[in-house]
């Protein structure tokens, strides 16, 4: 056959129903008979599908094929309407004669098809009403409207659970655009979504298409659709570069004033736009043309042009040994390194073999070619439909192609696994795959029930990996998925991604999502799980899994690997970063180190003895040489420092560490079921791996004999981790039942906690996270990986609670706890969050030991209080807290009329200038006294503490007094609160604030008392008054809004501070629309705000 040439532009010419009965109205010699049939379509295995109603005769549908193309435009497959059956999958339909007036029938992509209950299909509720819990009076409805066998209709109204932002493009012009919320008011019916949009636009609309040029035909596909629409009248639809990520960033929020002026945007609205000319060949092969609709991407230093569809206005483009040239217009890309050339998969024949590409810029002249010579296809090689193709430079790529390995790992619970096809986009610095099906795994059957699937996925090098984005097309409830993780390897820098998932992608559980996206678990949060080993003083062993044996330092300067469990290898002497010096308790003077390529022990203080320590994903450590990189501890795998004869093949490098002392009596640590997960104690007392880093997950040790413990959490007093009766949980109060044999797993750094009433039975955790007492069968279920957070003392301590280390923990882990208990009677708030970013600003040094040694007396006045006073303290150099006064003698201490006296122990914080005291109580004055210089510093108090009297807050700060003069003055903050004029804005849950300075912080505080009658309601303005010691410029506020449930969202739109003796205002614009929120599949209940604008108002005073 034949090449033949043609110049198209990348326009879309529809084929619909209209056109063809535009056709059918010239008069004709013969008169025939047009029976019309009234059909009903359903999507194949689909019960939450509208059944689309149609009227099929021979003058709106010439042919089956025009029928097939017109419902591929309605019924949302993704590789359009293949194949139509009889209900239960029995007979195909292959022409019009067949469909009978008024029957059902099924739509599918594929021959096999997946019935459905066309009867419940027909009164089934839409996706939209099931994501709230059904009320009695709806049920009531429901029922009433059953019995009636009413159905939903097009026009119906629709009530929306959480309001979905939309950004409208008109049609052929992606300038004009704009953003639209779907709520309540404007989802009335389709009808009136449309007069919506054409008084925004200001254009009559007539009709919305998706940005690739499907028809959106009612609001249900409004719902699913990706977040962008074009709006058109009644002209086709018109390709461009509808690109929604280019118009993502937030709007200035409404209400800011005119005289903040917010960070310029980074990205030019007025960006040059470039002309290319694309060439593209079709092989001459047999069957090598496709129906589809072709796309091509292009990606540049500077950004990617989004999908760009090719189509032609005059004649069928990309026939078998067809040339089809296309115009297409971009924003400037940059240096272009990669194209990606693909098609939808839609029509009769599909599959495509593209020859060649040619790509010219006709603004810059610069030409590019591209062999591709491959089939399209999903019945060949991997089953992709789209290519990468890398821009050569003097015949090399640019940039190389990797063929990544996928491992997708579903969850072994109960109905985990799914039929759907399951689509991947892969994100890196370097650019994206797109969206990729998986089409081909190595194993029979896909995606089943604690399975583990690999999959190809070939694409250009997208340099290092932070985010993908998975989901899948299996709609309504039960028809979901349990994704447990995603580990994607890179060939060519030999490196693992892991992303970590653990929930639903399911319309009837969790959230209802079936899309989620993942961000990668990098090195520091790899490097976090180990990291806290290496401070300084800590006793650690190396363990080599291939000897079987510990590193061990001899007096004479020998190093081997075959120590066993009491050989006591180092103390770390902490440098910098990943440096230390890791020196032989037994003989201090020794250390480790590796010189001329030999390990071997030397003087600490030589260079060779700095090692640089690198985590890896299974829980090991390499220790590499800082004076000669590349140089790592090895050993031969008989134990023996390598020499020059041993091949790489028979080197271990490998350690994992374990470290002294982490079950000693009152240590507090953190059992790790993950990289980012804890076990942790839920407010109904069972408990679970699947929880945060935060309060409810730190547990005090209580060392009952040698190697028998008991676990108390430390955020709930009393409530201990027990095995009883079948049930694991955290209800335990200290009896038998919460006694635990702490089994040392050396092979992974590892432990089980084994029952002591019950041998043999251990904690264990389900596929969910939820834990139930298993037993041990090799499995990894029943493993924790300790963490310390504050070390405790060898031998049982006693009561005495004078010393305030004793509660103390490390900064970069432990949260205040200020707030969390509430005396009075009423209605008790939340307890504060934790908080990541409280964390940044503490000192990531132990307090422990420490060499400086206070006293802290405190008065209090008239009413004392039994709660926990907790104190911090703040100077120059840092500060130090919370520190919780006397914790085991509490029903003698904070007396009326009654001074206490505590010592601490803190690290060297300079001079200090303020303290911050909670919790209920009065207290008249607090005084520090230094005990190596008795130096004495007084802070006048004569404040309430409690949360009814004086300001409502049950923390207080104070200034360093000195000669009867405050350091820093106590300032009033006014704190205005704006709550959005969204519906459903408003909330009732507790809500923390959190200000910082050039001088510190005041601590997270409760907004407890407003100047209105109910707090944070829609559209109104709350004022506080948060008292603290001077901040100096103010520089970011942390909002923490501690929501018991998801109906308690809270749109906040701004908070505005002023200062009550200065005449300015400082702006933080809330970007984050609702807290919580999800990010990274865990729902966050904070955000951090920085000052965006500050405003100056004139002084009136003497006008």
């Amino acid at each position: 056959m034949s090449k033949t040439s043609s110049t198209n532009n990348s326009v879309i010419q529809p084929h619909s129903s209209q056109s063809e009965q535009s056709l059918s109205v010239h008069p004709s010699n013969v008169i025939e008979p047009s029976v019309a049939k009234r059909i009903c379509f359903y999507k194949s295995g689909d019960p939450q599908f509208n059944g689309i109603k149609m009227v099929v005769n021979s003058r709106s549908f010439r042919s089956f094929d025009a029928l097939l193309d017109n419902l591929s435009k309605k019924v949302p497959l993704p590789f359009g309407v293949r194949n139509i059956t009889t209900p239960r999958g029995v007979h195909n339909i292959n022409n019009l004669e067949d469909l009978e007036d008024g029957k059902s029938y099924i739509c599918s992509q594929q021959k096999k098809i997946k019935p459905i209950n066309l009867e419940v299909a027909r009164r089934k509720p839409l996706p939209w009403q099931i994501s709230r819990p059904i009320s009695a009076h709806r049920k009531a409805v429901q029922l009433t409207r059953e019995s009636k066998g009413s159905m939903f209709q097009r026009g119906s109204t629709i009530r929306l659970s959480t309001p979905k932002k939309l950004l409208v493009f008109k049609n052929g012009n992606a300038k004009i655009r704009c953003t639209v919320v779907l709520a309540k008011k404007n989802t009335q019916n389709f009808e009136a979504f449309l007069d919506h949009i054409s008084e925004l636009m200001q254009y009559s609309v007539l009709k919305l298409y998706t940005t690739d040029g499907r028809k959106v035909s009612n609001l249900q596909g409004l719902i699913l659709c990706s977040g962008a629409v074009v709006a058109a009248g009644r002209e086709p639809f018109k390709a461009g570069n509808y690109d929604p990520r280019r118009y993502s960033l937030p709007a200035r929020l409404p209400g800011v004033s005119s005289r903040v002026h917010p960070q310029a945007n980074l990205k030019s609205e007025n960006r040059k736009t470039m002309k290319w000319k694309v060439v593209i060949f079709t092989s001459d092969q047999p069957s090598s043309g496709t129906s589809s609709q072709v796309y091509i991407t292009l990606y540049g230093e500077q950004g990617n042009s989004g999908a760009v569809f090719l189509y032609g206005e005059e004649k069928k483009v990309f026939e078998r040994g067809s040339t089809d040239t296309f115009m297409i217009h971009t924003e400037d890309l940059g240096d272009l390194y990669k194209i990606r050339i693909g098609h939808n998969n839609s029509g009769e024949t599909p599959a495509w073999h593209c020859k060649e590409l040619q790509l010219q810029n006709l603004v810059t002249g610069e030409k590019y070619d591209f062999s591709v010579e491959k089939w399209l296809t999903q019945a060949q090689n991997e089953g992709e439909i789209s290519q990468e193709l890398p821009v050569l430079h003097q015949g090399h790529p640019i940039v190389p192609v990797a063929m990544y390995k996928v491992h997708v790992i579903t969850g072994d619970l109960w109905n985990a696994g799914t039929e759907a096809d399951v689509y991947i986009a892969i994100n890196g610095e370097k650019g994206d795959t797109g969206c990729r099906q998986l089409h081909r795994s190595m194993k029979s059957k896909k995606h089943m029930k604690g399975q583990t699937d690999t999959f190809s996925l070939e694409a250009v090098h997208l340099g290092h990996l932070y985010k993908i984005v998975i989901g899948h097309n299996g709609l309504g409830s039960g028809n979901g998925w349990f994704l447990e993780k995603i580990v994607v390897q890179d060939p060519i820098t030999n490196s693992d991604y892991i992303f970590l998932c653990y929930r639903w992608l399911d319309q009837g559980e969790d959230d209802g999502k079936i899309v989620r996206e993942l961000n990668v678990i990098d090195n520091y949060t790899i490097a976090r799980t180990e990291k806290w080993k290496f401070q300084k003083g800590n006793i650690l062993q190396f363990y080599n899994k291939m000897t079987h044996g510990f590193i061990r330092l001899r007096q004479d300067g020998v190093v081997d690997a075959l120590g066993d469990k009491k050989t006591k290898m180092v103390n770390v002497v902490y440098l910098k970063g990943r440096l230390c010096v890791l020196r032989s308790h037994p003989n201090p003077q020794l250390a480790l180190a590796l010189a001329h390529g030999s390990v071997t022990g030397m003087n600490y203080r030589d260079n060779h003895c700095e090692l640089q320590v690198h985590v890896q994903p299974n829980h090991c450590t390499i220790l590499e040489s800082s004076q000669n990189p590349g140089q790592v501890i090895s050993f031969n795998f008989q134990g023996m420092v390598a020499d020059d004869n041993t091949g790489y093949a028979g080197l271990t490098k490998e350690f994992v560490v374990h470290i002294k002392g982490i079950f000693h009596n009152s240590a507090i640590i953190l059992l790790a079921t993950s990289y980012c997960q804890f076990l942790c104690l839920r407010s109904d007392g069972s408990c679970s791996g699947a929880g945060n880093q935060a309060d409810d997950s730190y547990w005090k040790v209580h060392k009952i004999s040698s190697g028998i413990c008991m676990f108390e959490n430390a955020k709930h007093p009393r409530m201990y981790l027990r095995i009883k009766d079948g049930q694991c949980n955290g209800t335990g109060l200290g009896d038998v039942d919460c006694h635990f044999k702490v089994q040392k797993n050396s092979e992974t750094g590892s432990v089980s906690l084994e029952s002591a009433r019950n041998r043999g039975i251990y904690v264990g955790l389900l596929p969910n996270g939820e834990t139930k007492p298993f037993v041990d069968t090799g499995e990894s279920n029943v493993l924790f990986y300790p963490q310390v957070v504050k070390f405790g003392r060898k031998k049982p301590m006693g009561t005495s609670a004078t010393l305030a280390q004793q509660e103390e923990v490390f900064r970069e882990s432990k949260q205040q706890f200020a707030g969390t208990q509430n005396l009075v009677s009423g209605r008790e708030p939340n307890p504060p969050p934790s908080s990541e970013e409280m964390m940044t600003i503490q000192n990531e040094k132990s307090p422990f030991p420490s060499e400086d040694k206070w006293k802290v007396f405190i008065l209090t006045g008239n009413s004392g209080t039994k709660a926990n006073v907790t104190l911090w303290i703040y100077g120059d150099k840092g500060s130090v807290g919370p520190i919780i006064l006397g914790t085991d003698n509490r029903e003698q201490l904070f007396l009326p009329r009654t001074e206490d006296a505590f010592q601490v122990e803190m690290k060297d914080i300079g001079n200090v200038y303020k303290i911050r005291i909670g919790h209920d109580g009065s207290n008249q004055y607090v005084t520090l006294q230094h005990l190596k210089t008795g130096r004495f510093l007084k802070f006048p108090t004569n404040k309430w503490v409690s949360w009814n009297e004086g300001n409502g807050n049950t923390v207080c700060e104070l200034s360093v007094a000195e000669n009867g003069r405050s350091l820093y003055p106590i300032v009033n903050y006014q704190v205005y609160v704006s709550t959005g004029h969204l519906e459903h804005a408003e909330t009732t849950s507790s809500i923390y604030l959190c200000i910082y300075g050039e001088r510190g912080d005041c601590g997270l505080r409760l907004l407890a008392k407003s100047d209105q009658p109910i707090k944070f309601q829609r559209g109104i303005i709350d004022m506080f008054e948060i008292q603290a010691v001077s901040l100096g410029n103010l520089q970011k506020v942390l909002l923490c809004c501690k929501s018991d449930n998801q109906l308690q969202d809270w749109y906040c739109e701004k908070i505005i501070i002023r200062e009550s003796e200065k005449n300015s205002e400082n702006i933080f614009i809330c970007e984050r629309l609702w807290l919580p929120y999800m990010s990274q599949g865990i729902i966050r209940s904070e955000i951090e705000l920085f000052v965006q604008g500050k405003l100056y108002k004139p002084n009136l005073e003497g006008d």
